[in-house]
């Protein structure tokens, strides 16, 4: 060959191993007489090789600097303090920069967990009816007082504020005021990494470790019939950037199959709001729109087309309208001084919710939003079917799930997308940590281990600590600074 074409992974590792090689068929004297080139592309598809190919640039030694430097930096802290904690706690366990404050953060949680009180405390509801369509509203004024959620904290004053209501309402309820408002409710983001992983966890059970090998196969490339063809683009990315050819892709699909009015006038561009996000490469999305996942059941196995069915929706979704949801508060009067408030909402417009809604963590049980009321006119009255009072105790945070633990990595600058999965692995294969009904919780060895490094190498555990070291090492990424 008279050209050589470097076309390792976009990122810093990616640059570090094609001048490793670079270097390495030099020493060999094989590059005699020969061009070199670096090409990067971000999806595995014919036009993107194609690109790539035509604009090629140089070894960029500012990137393989920062890869250098971080693998110093990785080796000094581990290869350091690993020994120490074969010494002092047991032989085969390991300590890193960014596997030490991950672990810290369940250690931590543990700790508010064991030290949580509850505290108890009451609601009164009453239920109504109007139209057949029985409903409920919760008590908000009690004898002109404000009830906030700690007003009834035992069982004599719910009673009694139940017997007060009772007697006071005389079996009816006044509709004192409707109050109606319009909101909008914007799509998500396109994927990055740790929203990737964080969705798949959530909607499809999947491990971060599952998630990266399957979305690694979609990327780099499926037999679909006529030939192999890369559905996604690279899944290693702190980026929330659709390119300009991709936006005019999805907004052609969402005006052929949901209307031009389905499109907002402007295309969505989005801002990653992680710390030292590195811009360089797209969002994860589909490499052809007209790839969908219905047409490709027969190529993909069933967990390839679960993750594709996920970053296709979620990719159409994010450039399409706003939802519209109409929400109803009534204000419901038992009596003097006495209010229920009832909330209601109905989605006038789904907008991009008819193609996908963003999961959440740790959902609270669906509040009485999310129901429909039936028509009320204020002045009316309706029949007080039942007061009740109900006892409730406030809950411990919950232990972090693989998506929450991702996302709280990523808030505090914590790791880059291509070691989140290595890291939760770490502190499983380490036993450091224990996934018991898809939570985290520390084993014994865990929080001795964390104590040790809190106690001694309070700055490796440090949640600063690693995000600080993220930003130097992009510093030098840009030239900034010298590796």
């Amino acid at each position: 060959a008279e050209t050589l074409y470097l076309a390792t992974d976009p990122d810093r590792e990616g640059e570090a191993i094609s001048w490793h090689l670079h270097e390495l068929l030099k020493e060999r004297k094989q590059l005699r007489n020969k061009t070199v080139h670096r090409v990067v592309f971000n999806e595995v598809t014919r036009k993107a090789v194609r690109d790539a190919v035509a604009s090629p640039r140089e070894l960029s030694m500012e990137l393989v600097n920062a890869q250098q430097a971080r693998r110093a930096l990785d080796y000094l802290v581990g290869f350091n303090l690993s020994p120490l904690l074969w010494k002092k706690v047991r032989r085969g366990l390991s300590a890193g920069r960014v596997q030490s404050p991950a672990l810290r953060l369940i250690v931590e949680r543990e700790a508010e967990i064991t030290a949580f009180q509850p505290r108890e405390y009451w609601t009164v509801t009453a239920d109504t009816t109007k139209a057949e369509q029985p409903f409920s509203a919760k008590l908000i004024q009690l004898a002109g007082e404000k009830i906030s959620q700690f007003s009834i904290t035992q069982e004599a004053q719910a009673t009694a504020a139940e017997a007060a209501i009772t007697q006071a309402a005389q079996g009816q309820l006044l509709v004192q005021q409707i109050t109606k408002k319009q909101r909008k409710r914007n799509p998500a983001a396109p994927f990055t990494t740790s929203t990737l992983q964080q969705e798949a966890a959530r909607k499809l059970g999947f491990t971060t470790q599952r998630t990266m090998r399957v979305a690694q196969q979609l990327y780099e490339g499926i037999d679909i019939g006529s030939g192999a063809v890369g559905l996604i683009t690279y899944m290693r990315t702190d980026s929330v950037n659709l390119s300009n050819e991709a936006i005019a892709e999805l907004r052609d699909h969402i005006t052929q199959t949901y209307g031009a009015d389905h499109i907002p006038k402007q295309p969505r561009r989005y801002r990653t709001k992680a710390k030292n996000a590195q811009e360089a490469h797209e969002a994860i999305r589909p490499t052809a729109i007209a790839h969908q996942p219905d047409e490709l059941k027969t190529y993909l196995k069933p967990e390839q087309l679960k993750l594709y069915a996920l970053i296709w929706k979620r990719t159409v979704a994010c450039q399409m309208i706003h939802a519209t949801i109409d929400t109803v508060a009534a204000d419901l009067q038992a009596g003097e001084g006495n209010l229920f408030r009832a909330n209601g909402s109905v989605i006038a417009n789904p907008g991009f919710m008819q193609v996908y809604q963003e999961g959440t963590d740790d959902a609270k049980p669906a509040d009485d939003n999310d129901r429909r009321l039936p028509a009320l006119k204020e002045g009316e009255r309706l029949p007080l079917l039942a007061i009740r009072p109900e006892q409730h105790f406030t809950e411990p945070p919950p232990r972090y799930s693989e998506a929450s633990l991702v996302k709280t990595l990523e808030e505090h600058g914590i790791g880059r997308p291509s070691t989140y999965a290595s890291i939760i692995s770490t502190l499983q294969d380490r036993d450091y940590a224990e996934l018991e009904k898809k939570r985290f919780q520390p084993t014994d060895v865990g929080q001795v281990v964390n104590r040790f490094l809190s106690n001694h190498f309070t700055q490796y555990v440090d949640y600063d600590f690693t995000a600080r070291l993220e930003n130097d090492l992009d510093a030098v990424a840009r030239g900034e600074e010298d590796w």
